[in-house]
């Protein structure tokens, strides 16, 4: 099983690296059985990533057709660790890492949503950084976590996750207007979505 402090600082590498390091290229392996694509809102995402950092952890990214890592309009994410910790305890090691990210982005902001009949738990977040050219990067995620099992059995934690970002100061400024209804329909959208299978 990992254990909390092993899965905080795999939280923190996701966080410090979500805006500035882009999936490299590479063959691609589906560790969680799971191809694609997945559906989500109309859309189709295929995988174009996945990480296995350990055994008990497993990250993949899907991509529409015409999108790369390095600069995506949206993402879908899907992750699964082996661990006892509910879906709260997982966003909670998200909502920290944010906290401590308030320092050097002003623009970091958060809300948590708790499913009391199911246990799921909804964080909704944004985040900014810059790129070499002083311009604005701005991504908005929601998360869902949940208690699933995988393929092998195993009981754990499952994220299943919607990444949206903007480049440049002009798109930054207009995602940013938009973002309240647009998020709500995301937020909605991510909720009653099927959750993957692993």
């Amino acid at each position: 099983m990992l254990s909390i402090k092993s899965f905080r600082h795999m939280a923190a590498a996701a966080v410090l690296l979500s805006l500035t390091v882009p999936a490299m290229a590479q063959n691609v392996t589906d560790y969680l059985g799971m191809p694609g694509p997945i559906t989500f809102d109309g859309k189709a995402y295929a995988l174009s990533w996945s990480s296995q950092p350990n055994p008990n952890y497993t990250k993949q990214e899907y991509l529409p057709a015409g999108q790369s890592s390095k600069s995506y309009d949206s993402m879908v994410l899907v992750e699964f660790v082996e661990t006892d910790l509910p879906p709260l305890a997982l966003a909670k090691l998200q909502i920290d890492m944010l906290a401590k990210r308030k320092a050097t982005d002003p623009l970091v902001n958060s809300n948590v949503i708790q499913n009391d009949k199911t246990g799921e738990v909804l964080l909704d977040f944004i985040l900014s950084s810059k790129n070499e050219a002083g311009e604005f990067i701005v991504e908005w995620n929601g998360y869902r976590y949940s208690q699933t099992k995988n393929a092998e059995g195993k009981s754990g934690g499952m994220l299943f996750a919607i990444s949206h970002r903007a480049y440049g100061n002009a798109q930054s400024q207009a995602f940013l207007k938009s973002l309240r209804d647009f998020k709500g329909t995301q937020i909605q959208a991510l909720a009653t979505a099927p959750l993957p299978e692993l």
